[in-house]
């Protein structure tokens, strides 16, 4: 449920992005800045439409749009599908995280475009090297996340269930995995954050398709329009897979703050 205070302050969120359009609106009438480096709203509003009916090197701007938000969708779903197991169990069985955790801590803080290059070695110019560079962005995250999680719920609740007779598996799936939720969906944010972050790496390099791809392709011939265009849209975008998540996470987590 939105906090009242959230709303009560909403206006001024909304004030702040009437001015940066204003001054952007001045600087560019007022042609203080060269239309190259920073072309004006209308026409930034008019390359999109542009780009609509006519698309950007024979591909419509639908197409590039649906090829990113696929390649995000699939690298993120595999990443949770696969980090948030391992995270959780990692952080309930020692084993596990003597096992995985190396390993995770050893890919969190390389940069992902720094192994993109092996990865089109071992996989091809084709889309499993791109999806495999957004999935090893996003697995950290939620693995982290997942980990920490089981580590912040309550002993006593633990072992009151252990006094009743449940077993290791009752308390991971009644007790530590519910006690979780609400710092998986933390982790889920973040990694579609850093995936999201990495779109323009994955497609910058043997690609011809995607708005990342648009946007680096508009940059080698000075067209600004296309790469705000690509900009505002991957900003907007962004926005509202947060927005989504969150909306998610408050309804399927009603207890979240109350573990």
């Amino acid at each position: 449920m939105e906090q009242p205070h959230t709303t009560r302050y909403r206006w001024l969120s909304w004030s702040v992005l009437i001015v940066i359009l204003v001054a952007w609106w001045a600087v560019t009438t007022l042609h203080l800045v060269s239309g190259i480096l920073l072309p004006a709203p209308q026409r930034v509003v008019t390359t999109f439409i542009t780009l609509c009916q006519h698309g950007y090197n024979g591909v419509g701007l639908g197409a590039h749009y649906v090829i990113t938000m696929v390649r995000l969708l699939v690298a993120v779903v595999m990443a949770i599908l696969i980090g948030v197991p391992l995270g959780l169990l990692s952080g309930y069985l020692p084993k596990v995280k003597a096992l995985i955790d190396p390993v995770i801590q050893f890919i969190r803080p390389i940069p992902p475009l720094a192994y993109y290059t092996l990865l089109i070695l071992w996989l091809g110019i084709g889309e499993s090297s791109k999806v495999s560079l957004l999935f090893l962005a996003a697995v950290p995250p939620i693995y982290i996340a997942c980990f920490d999680a089981v580590g912040k719920v309550n002993v006593e609740f633990l072992q009151s269930a252990a006094s009743l007779g449940a077993n290791a598996k009752q308390r991971f799936s009644h007790i530590v995995f519910p006690a979780a939720a609400p710092d998986i969906f933390t982790g889920v944010r973040s990694a579609v954050g850093v995936a999201y972050t990495t779109i323009v790496s994955a497609e910058m390099i043997a690609s011809s398709t995607g708005i990342g791809w648009m946007i680096i392709d508009a940059s080698h011939y000075l067209k600004s329009d296309v790469m705000f265009v690509g900009i505002i849209v991957l900003g907007v975008t962004g926005i509202a897979l947060d927005w989504g998540i969150k909306a998610l996470e408050h309804r399927l987590v009603r207890w979240s703050g109350r573990v």
